[in-house]
């Protein structure tokens, strides 16, 4: 009913304007989600790639193919831990100048540096330079993927309509399975039309160079696009006025949040609009809020890699799987993802953010061990196994297609940007970026085949604990200005 997404609640949360109409709403919607696509494309395509790019940039003349596999997936995990960092130079910048800008800044550094790997010289025409090169373009990578979240979801929340926030914000954590696909079937389209020759030599630029293209018109649509109202509405307020009600903890309403912080006296910080005083006394509620942000998101994180990421390579080390197997385990389990990610976003546009993820975090840890069970039963039909893996995925969906709208309700627009954006990369980076490392190590120290499942179980019930703090009417409030 209309009267449940338009509450008393919302309407308390302050005088917040005319909504943004439904053609500007969808406009920011495939502005805000196209750069993220072009961000995971990426990643697909240089996991596919990670063994022509190591002989391409890492092996000199009598090198060893391991020792440059590894050089290579070291460069690839450089620029995961960089989007922190990301995250907070364009999160501080999309705060302050307006998160239009900022993505259009962020696009272009990404679509630059991921054409300029397809155009890099190899190892044999410019020697060491070439394999620095290629690490100083997944460090930009990293830096703009790291501000390409925070700013995406907040445009695309900021844009919403009354009752739709959740399913905006959802199309942030589809494009991730969206890019991935792209990726990969750029990658499976060239090895079926070229020889394994040709992909070596030439080939494998390819993709890298499509992201051009890509990148134009991502640009063209985010040149197209107005400031947010959230932002516009910020810079308007004086720097002496307090910020609606509620705590960056996710609204918790209890007056010890932002709004009791813009009544202690501090002085504004230059160059916020519309933060002021807030801003500056809430520092340490900010700090606190980007920490459970990350709290809230770490079985989103775990088990997401764990399930989509780790499983393939697990399945192949542990349990002596086929690599058709493998890869027929990873399609599975990504497509339960994909699958689940858009009805969980608008289910929890009716139910509440809270009971949504609270669920799946706690059914991901309830059943990390009948499901790691059930792969690990050699006389489990086929069919089991593979329903199995996709309903996994579809499990870590239903944390990911809530989890950016809960993210963007729990920061005031002055902090928006960054706050979030740095609780999203935090999380990735330690509970998903280690996750491969802590579960292989684990396994090798300890011959336990169930480490994934102990990691799933351990960071999903710790995820549900935090996420119970949520209130459960905070979908139907409007965002904090």
């Amino acid at each position: 009913m209309t009267t449940s997404v338009h509450g008393p609640a919302e309407e308390a949360a302050g005088p917040q304007g005319p909504p943004a109409g439904p053609p500007r709403s969808r406009r920011a919607l495939v502005a805000g989600s196209v750069g993220n696509f072009i961000e995971w494309y990426e990643f697909g395509v240089y996991g596919c790639f990670a063994t022509v790019i190591a002989a391409t940039f890492f092996t000199p003349a009598g090198g060893g193919e391991a020792e440059a596999l590894v050089r290579t997936y070291a460069s690839f995990a450089l620029a995961f831990f960089f989007r922190p960092v990301g995250a907070a130079l364009f999160g501080r910048l999309g705060d302050r100048a307006g998160r239009r800008p900022t993505l259009i800044l962020v696009v272009l550094l990404m679509t630059a540096a991921t054409t300029l790997i397809g155009l890099l010289p190899s190892y044999a025409v410019i020697g060491t330079a070439a394999p620095w090169l290629l690490t100083l373009l997944r460090i930009v990578q990293g830096l703009s993927a790291g501000g390409e979240f925070g700013g995406a979801v907040s445009l695309m929340t900021e844009f919403a309509p009354p009752g739709r926030r959740g399913l905006y914000g959802a199309w942030q954590s589809f494009t991730v399975a969206l890019g991935l696909l792209g990726g990969v079937g750029a990658a499976a389209g060239l090895a079926t039309v070229l020889s394994e020759a040709q992909l070596a030599a030439w080939g494998w630029r390819v993709p890298f160079l499509l992201a051009l293209p890509m990148g134009l018109g991502a640009l063209w649509l985010r040149l197209r696009l107005e400031e947010s109202p959230s932002f516009r509405r910020g810079s308007a307020v004086p720097d002496d006025a307090g910020a609606p009600g509620g705590g960056p903890d996710g609204g918790r309403g209890d007056g010890r949040g932002a709004a009791a912080g813009a009544a202690a006296d501090g002085p504004a910080v230059p160059g916020v609009p519309g933060a002021g005083r807030a801003v500056r006394a809430s520092a340490g509620e900010t700090v606190r809020a980007i920490v459970l942000g990350a709290g809230r998101l770490m079985g989103w994180s775990a088990a997401g890699y764990t399930f989509l990421v780790v499983l393939p390579s697990y399945l192949q080390s542990v349990l002596d799987a086929s690599f058709r197997q493998a890869l027929t385990a990873s399609l599975l389990a990504n497509a339960g993802f994909a699958a689940a990610i858009l009805p969980a976003g608008a289910l929890s546009d009716r139910v509440g953010r809270r009971a949504v993820m609270v669920t799946g975090a706690v059914v991901a840890a309830v059943t990390a061990f009948p499901l790691l069970d059930l792969v690990q039963d050699p006389a489990a039909p086929t069919a089991a196994k593979g329903l199995a893996v996709c309903a996994a995925g579809a499990v870590v969906g239903l944390m990911a297609g809530p989890g950016p709208a809960m993210l963007a309700e729990m920061f005031p627009t002055g902090v928006r940007y960054t706050g979030l954006g740095l609780a999203y990369a935090l999380s990735n980076a330690v509970f998903a970026g280690c996750a491969g490392l802590v579960i292989t190590y684990a396994v090798e120290r300890t011959g336990e085949a169930d480490i994934p499942a102990y990691y799933v179980a351990v960071t999903c019930a710790a995820s549900a604990l935090a996420l119970a703090g949520l209130r459960g009417d905070g979908h139907r409030r409007a965002l904090r200005d």
